[in-house]
């Protein structure tokens, strides 16, 4: 497994298995603590795992928590995403940078997402899971939402936008969300 910088965001880093493929299919590492721990992140820090199943043209984003944020490991385990990752710390050298990332179950590639930056994607296809590992508990109360079209944003989401939640779809935009952090 290789671990690489992801050059809009600051502090992202993609991890990239070496899968070992045969006539039965394949096996790959997914994770690896010393591989995180080479690139400076604690291993022993993620505490949450969580798998959400989407189809075709969903679109789940954009997500981020507020007060100490959310650092998490994204994966796309089964089907293809395309993984969505924007830079909302207003110190980050990579400020509102924006990071477009090709995730499958065929490649098993991990994106390791800093606290302070927003995430969502889209599958594409009829179905994809997405894995992820959390640095600390969900709290329900810290959730913030980006609206998934916002213009500023300007995300060029690959398919038609079958379906979105409510929330996504009734949340407010990235300049409302700027206001609300800042504060």
């Amino acid at each position: 497994m290789k671990a690489t910088e992801v050059p809009a965001i600051a502090g992202a880093f993609l991890f990239e298995p070496t899968p070992y493929a045969d006539e039965r299919g394949f096996f790959c590492r997914t994770f690896d603590a010393d591989v995180v721990r080479s690139v400076g992140l604690d291993p022993d820090a993620f505490v949450q795992d969580s798998l959400s199943r989407s189809a075709g043209g969903v679109v789940r984003g954009m997500h981020l928590r507020a007060g100490a944020g959310e650092a998490k490991l994204v994966r796309c385990s089964y089907g293809r995403v395309f993984d969505v990752v924007v830079d909302l710390r207003p110190n980050s050298p990579t400020y509102l940078g924006r990071a477009f990332l090709d995730l499958s179950g065929d490649t098993q590639r991990t994106v390791y997402i800093p606290a302070g930056c927003a995430h969502g994607f889209q599958a594409l296809t009829d179905t994809a899971d997405t894995s992820y590992r959390i640095d600390r508990p969900h709290d329900p109360s810290e959730d913030v939402t980006i609206r998934f079209d916002d213009p500023e944003l300007a995300i060029p989401w690959p398919l038609p936008v079958t379906s979105v939640s409510a929330r996504d779809r009734e949340a407010p935009s990235l300049a409302e969300v700027r206001k609300q952090l800042e504060k």
